[in-house]
């Protein structure tokens, strides 16, 4: 068999800075989270997806970069970042970073040698126009914050392309020495200890807009050779795409004979599953999810696989919405304007969103281990941690780790100022919710969570087999993972009221996680209740063999 790993693994995305906090400055460090790598093996996490730590003027929560090759000091140094990727592997979790390759900051060397001088070796580094573009308000990504996507210099009276934030100018990936240099970039962080990297913004990465003249050369083999780099230095590393692109885009993005392409992208996030997953948690009907699940591509290469998640560290995009359904899911997840941002998403966190309900988070993480693909877990989501929303943009859930209710959460010594404010007020803050007061306490939602990682590590039939819907109630989702000879039902009641409904197995099914203490085994043909919010998962005919 393969070892492609990743598909049964539980991936952990944090935010160095804001995990833990070891030398007292108000900043997390990887001290901090070295020392905090107890609680995420406790939790049952195998793969650490660490936001961007590099060197940057932080106008973008580090993605605006000055040194792809090194650490915030901040931070620590390069080699605090090794002891953390040594004592991860000790405890058999992989680590991947963050690959933002579409842009630098304007404070890169790079970017200022460009800006100085046309005749800078880095010059066509970036995408150029000497005279004012037509329309330079095309293609915003952040309405209401970006003003263009075309900016000029003082030094040459030229225009370089952003796609993003003006501060953080585009590479020209028809260079051949950038793409040298991205590979360049994936081989010392793999040297490094890393195993992993999220691609940023592949879309953007692929494309050659704002050339003048477009080279002969099919953009995608950029994935293609980033793949290809990454199976000779270090077999078994992967790359995870964060494309949030239509159905019938996506299997340009994995590649593989059964797409008639190079292999490229080992994972793709599912963003229309997680934005049906959440106007299915509004409706409180399973239907908008299998709607989801029955627009994948039909046939995928075995390397393919989806990352399913609930919330991420930007905003929750509702993009792929209809715009009756946007209304929709505003109004119930982010009822407030000041609770949306750019215009079609949420800047909240998942406790918040779900009213901090329990028996609804539960049923969330229970959904997002039994969806097929790879589950992505937030940090923090665990314990239910609380939003600020007083921060602006996307940084009202990037707030400090609640580890206790003493001062700063736990999160910090300090008795100065924070990297970013802890969340203090409410029964989401620090004092009320936190890990200390949820460890090892049956029904806690950390407890909860963790009993859910266990059973789905234990059930390889979500990540590597073939899914079918089971027919159902319009609130259940059911779905049948089979894979090697086992197979794994698991069912959720989406809705606040009971729901039933029968089995057609020639097997009995053998329940293994559950959101009630006690539930009898089911026989052939038998009727399974669930209590509002309730979820089951069973085997069928026992354990595997």
């Amino acid at each position: 068999m393969l070892d492609l790993w990743y598909k049964n693994a539980v991936i952990y995305c944090l935010d160095v800075e804001t995990f833990m906090d070891a030398d007292g400055d108000g900043s997390g460090d990887f001290l901090g989270l070295t020392d905090r790598l107890d609680h995420l093996e406790g939790l049952g996490v195998t793969c650490l997806w660490l936001n961007p730590f590099y060197p940057s003027p932080m106008r973008d929560n580090g993605y605006d970069i000055t040194d792809f090759y090194g650490v915030h000091p901040r931070l620590g140094s390069p080699g605090r970042f090794v002891e953390f990727t040594k004592a991860a592997a000790d405890r058999g979790m992989r680590v991947m970073v963050d690959l933002v390759c579409n842009h630098t900051s304007i404070d890169h060397p790079w970017f200022k040698s460009a800006r100085a001088s046309r005749d800078s070796p880095y010059r066509d580094w970036y995408v150029w126009s000497e005279e004012k573009p037509e329309d330079i308000t095309e293609g915003i990504i952040f309405p209401g914050v970006q003003e263009a996507v075309w900016t000029q210099t003082e030094e040459t009276g030229a225009w370089y392309m952003h796609r993003f934030y003006a501060h953080q100018a585009d590479l020209n990936i028809a260079n051949p020495e950038v793409r040298a240099e991205i590979r360049r970039i994936m081989g010392y962080w793999l040297e490094m200890g890393v195993e992993g990297f999220r691609v940023d913004a592949v879309p953007f990465l692929i494309e050659y807009k704002g050339l003048k003249e477009e080279p002969d050369r099919d953009p995608l083999l950029l994935l293609s050779e980033m793949r290809d780099f990454l199976s000779w230095r270090r077999a078994g590393a992967i790359l995870l795409a964060e494309a949030n692109v239509e159905r019938e885009t996506v299997p340009e993005y994995f590649g593989g004979r059964a797409f008639g392409s190079d292999e490229r992208m080992h994972m793709v996030f599912d963003f229309p599953l997680n934005q049906r997953l959440w106007l299915g948690l509004v409706r409180r009907s399973a239907a908008p999810l299998i709607e989801a699940l029955r627009s994948r591509p039909g046939t995928m290469p075995v390397h393919a696989q989806w990352g399913v998640f609930l919330r991420n560290h930007d905003e929750l995009s509702l993009d792929k919405l209809s715009e009756a359904e946007q209304k929709e899911a505003f109004a119930a997840l982010a009822p407030e304007e000041g609770m949306r941002i750019y215009g079609r998403g949420v800047r909240r966190r998942l406790a918040p969103m779900l009213d901090g309900d329990p028996a609804r988070l539960a049923l969330a993480h229970s959904l997002l281990f039994a969806l097929p693909g790879t589950p992505v877990m937030w940090y923090g989501d665990e314990i239910g941690m609380g939003e600020d929303l007083d921060l602006p943009e996307r940084l009202p859930v990037r707030t400090p780790m609640q580890w206790s209710d003493e001062r700063n959460g736990g999160f910090s010594r300090t008795k100065g100022d924070l990297v970013r404010p802890v969340v203090e007020d409410g029964p989401l803050g620090f004092h009320e919710t936190n890990v200390a007061a949820q460890r090892d306490r049956p029904g806690t939602l950390l407890e909860r969570v963790r009993t859910a990682i266990r059973a789905r590590r234990s059930a390889p039939e979500i990540g590597w087999g073939d899914w079918t819907v089971l027919d159902a109630p319009d609130a259940l989702l059911a779905l049948r993972c089979d894979w090697q000879g086992g197979a794994v039902v698991t069912l959720h009641n989406l809705s606040g009221e009971e729901a039933e409904m029968s089995v057609e197995a020639e097997e009995r099914l053998m329940p293994f996680l559950a959101s009630v203490d006690t539930v009898e085994p089911v026989p052939p043909g038998g009727t399974i209740e669930l209590e509002p919010h309730g979820y089951r998962w069973f085997r069928v005919g026992g354990e595997r063999r």
